[in-house]
């Protein structure tokens, strides 16, 4: 049997949602599992206690192949939608209550994301099928990265991994501490009323960050100024067009931030935390003080980059940035910006915090988003 160090932000902490009727519509004729007819309901119900629904056995062939390591902490629910199947499997979790009914729901789905998100997952894994993926985007949105195990009758999404083996080599390239890049994903489902009737109408539900394999890493092994400074100018492109309006903006030293003050038209300090708000210069050259003074008024996001080849994150250049402050905005109001090549050159290693204080950089520990690209980011691994 496996073993599961504690919670720790050194180790990958997956949330797991099953959906435990998806699929089992399949054998009856269903093309989904959605909307299930009340006359049925009691024979699918009877299908799903016998243990071999699709979502189940496709999570177990996940938590069973070989390239899995043990650098990992999950986190479900209680009952068929998670606990009760991984305990089957003999794998140990940290059980987060949800107030889940049976015969489970959409709205027991999005109660199990919600509470896993809530407990500080790094990554959603879920099995079921299209209606489980739009359940789970009605609630995740782009917010945090998810994967799909296909156990569903309908599968028309991308958000799925092509089979639990592929889904398993993935989760170990993240708990072995390599980063992998993110991707957006539709989720799309087709009407099964109008199925019924004959007609094929699949609808799009929205899209979610999906981790892909890092295939792209080749696309930046040609070296260069001039293509380095086009991709910082595409990640400034898309964080300025990410920028929320009326919020406070703290922009830190490194030439990749710059690139995004020079996108805003605005002088930068190279060396230092420039102060903006919808597109105005507020202050230059902020002290730690001035940060701390100004996150305490109003809510501040803060950007920075990792200083290049050292892969320092908070601690080396950006002292302005005191554990005060870290704790005052939190890990969710930090944006960290850096080149795919940047990244690269690291070969692995962490990106590195010192904050000045251990038990910070402790619970900061773990898989952060990196932005990359114009909308892309990638997983990437923070320790301290």
């Amino acid at each position: 049997m496996k073993t599961f160090p504690g919670v720790s932000g050194a180790c990958l902490r997956v949330g797991i949602v099953i959906n435990p009727l998806a699929g089992v519509g399949g054998p009856l004729a269903l093309k989904g599992s959605d909307s299930l007819p009340d006359a049925l309901r009691p024979a699918l119900l009877a299908q799903a206690a016998l243990a071999t629904a699709p979502a189940q056995q496709r999570l177990r062939a996940v938590f069973a192949a070989e390239t899995l390591p043990d650098a990992m902490q999950l986190f479900s629910v209680p009952g068929p939608m998670g606990a009760e199947v991984l305990a089957a499997a003999g794998l140990p979790c940290v059980t987060v209550d949800a107030g889940l009914a049976w015969p489970s729901g959409p709205a027991d789905t999005q109660a199990a994301v919600t509470a896993l998100m809530r407990a500080g997952i790094d990554l959603l894994l879920f099995a079921g099928g299209d209606g489980t993926a739009r359940d789970v985007c009605a609630v995740v949105g782009r917010q945090l990265p998810v994967l799909g195990i296909p156990a569903g009758v309908k599968m028309h999404s991308g958000v799925f991994a092509i089979n639990p083996q592929a889904a398993a080599a993935l989760l170990a390239e993240l708990a072995a501490g390599h980063w992998v890049s993110l991707d957006l994903a539709e989720v799309r489902d087709i009407d099964e009323a109008g199925l019924a009737d004959g007609r094929v109408r699949a609808r799009h539900y929205g899209e979610m960050s999906v981790p892909m394999a890092p295939r792209w890493l080749q696309q930046v092994k040609c070296s260069g100024r001039e293509v380095e400074e086009l991709v910082v100018a595409e990640i400034a492109a898309g964080l300025v067009e990410a920028l929320e309006p009326g919020r406070l903006h703290a922009f830190g030293p490194g030439t990749t931030v710059a690139g995004v003050m020079d996108a805003l038209g605005l002088p930068n300090t190279l060396l230092g935390f420039d102060l903006v708000r919808d597109g105005e210069l507020l202050q230059a050259d902020a002290t730690a003080a001035d940060l701390l003074a100004a996150a305490e008024r109003e809510p501040l996001t803060v950007v920075i980059t990792p200083t290049g080849g050292q892969g320092s994150l908070i601690g080396r250049g950006n002292q302005q940035l005191s554990p005060a402050l870290l704790r005052c905005i939190g890990r969710d109001a930090v944006r960290v910006l850096a080149t795919h090549a940047k990244l690269e050159a690291l070969a692995g290693r962490p990106l590195r915090l010192d904050t000045g204080d251990s038990l910070l950089d402790a619970e900061w520990s773990g898989l952060w988003r990196v932005h990359t690209g114009y909308e892309q980011e990638a997983l990437y691994r923070v320790q301290g």
